[in-house]
């Protein structure tokens, strides 16, 4: 199936957002350190674990799933992200970069979800 995940653009991309939102979440109260912090935590290590997960399996199909993960992945980082804005624990400005980073990722993965179904 081609390059190894470290290898994969979308891959790299997502390890920095991972380390993007670690340090955003050193905001928030807390009180949110066991609840929204932490689902926010595995949200985000979740795009980049499913890629390299996915790419290391058998079939493209596999991978594609895998793939699939992630993007859901990216929508509820990106909404536990605008949930922080609306309860007032981060700034729109504050989530701005990492939101373009969510969307950047997504249509990446939309790509190469859509370029192994044809």
């Amino acid at each position: 199936m081609g390059a190894k995940y470290q290898e994969l653009k979308v891959w790299q991309k997502a390890m920095d957002l991972v380390v993007e939102i670690y340090a955003l979440l050193k905001l928030l109260p807390k009180e949110e350190m066991y609840a929204l912090s932490d689902q926010m935590r595995r949200a985000a290590v979740s795009i980049p674990s499913n890629i390299a997960e996915g790419q290391q399996r058998l079939s493209e199909k596999e991978f594609s799933n895998f793939l699939s993960f992630s993007r859901g992945s990216v929508a509820e980082l990106e909404t536990q992200l605008l949930i922080c804005v609306k309860l007032g624990y981060l700034t729109s400005d504050q989530v701005q970069k990492p939101l373009e980073h969510c969307r950047e990722i997504g249509l990446m993965l939309s790509a190469m979800i859509n370029k192994f179904r044809k």
